[in-house]
């Protein structure tokens, strides 16, 4: 049987990198999927891509920092899918890499309204749909950088951080739902955001090198790598897991 048949999902950031692998395997797996981002002709293709193969999919365009824009796509998922099973807020962005002292208030608070009132958004207006079907499972893209640091990007750092601890707060609160959240930690993976990194660089191939070097399995991640362990914890088979930090990061943080 489909790891996730009969599963309706929503994943947020789902036109690009670890959210289009996400869409992809999920809809591959039997759920049906609402692919979420503010790039709407990147994921109407993913969207097309997924009903080519077989699968259900739907798109919506949908700015995660947009308390109203969250309830109303939210409502119409649902109306359209009947329920709403998994939510993945995997949506985030980079943010300014200087040093914290000379970081402005702006630049500070853009990735905050995305990377942690996003979330905090999402997972408000998914909670109510999955109390009333009796469960759910919500998975939120962290980082290896929620749990250790690296001497940049202060803001992302700071976001990837607070999703930790907001995973667990909500595990506590919803255990009683049978609602399951949980947080996945990716180390370097190949996806739009690092590579812009590696270009930014100035060098991507030594860039790229230097980035193999950091993971004990001696190179960075692929999307697909995320996905299946976002699969596992959309699925039935990690019912006894919550408040989990699920790290796929090529032994990165074992050094």
């Amino acid at each position: 049987m489909p790891r996730a048949k009969n599963k309706v999902a929503i994943i947020t950031g789902g036109a690009l990198g670890i959210g289009k692998a996400t869409c992809l395997v999920l809809a591959q797996e039997g759920a049906k999927v609402a692919v979420t981002d503010i790039l709407d002709k990147e994921g109407q293709e993913v969207a097309k891509e997924i009903e080519k193969s077989g699968g259900v999919a739907k798109f919506w365009h949908l700015d995660i920092s947009k308390e109203a824009e969250v309830q109303k796509v939210f409502a119409e998922v649902n109306k359209t899918f009947g329920k709403i099973d998994v939510l993945v807020n995997n949506a985030g962005i980079s943010g300014a890499s200087k040093p914290t002292h000379e970081i402005t208030e702006q630049e500070w608070d853009k990735v905050m309204a995305v990377n942690v009132k996003g979330v905090f958004f999402c997972t408000k207006h998914a909670i109510p749909y999955m109390q009333k079907t009796g469960g759910g499972s919500i998975i939120n893209l962290s980082s290896i950088y929620g749990i250790i640091s690296a001497p940049d990007v202060p803001p992302y750092h700071a976001s990837k951080g607070a999703i930790r601890l907001m995973t667990k707060t909500d595990a506590l609160l919803y255990a009683k739902d049978k609602i399951r959240v949980n947080s996945v930690h990716p180390g370097f993976i190949m996806t739009p955001m690092v590579e812009n990194y590696l270009k930014a660089s100035g060098n991507f191939e030594e860039g790229l090198k230097y980035l193999n070097s950091l993971h004990p399995s001696g190179h960075v991640g692929e999307a697909d790598d995320i996905a299946y362990g976002i699969l596992y914890l959309a699925s039935d088979e990690s019912k006894f897991v919550t408040g989990s930090e699920l790290v796929i990061d090529g032994g990165y943080t074992a050094r």
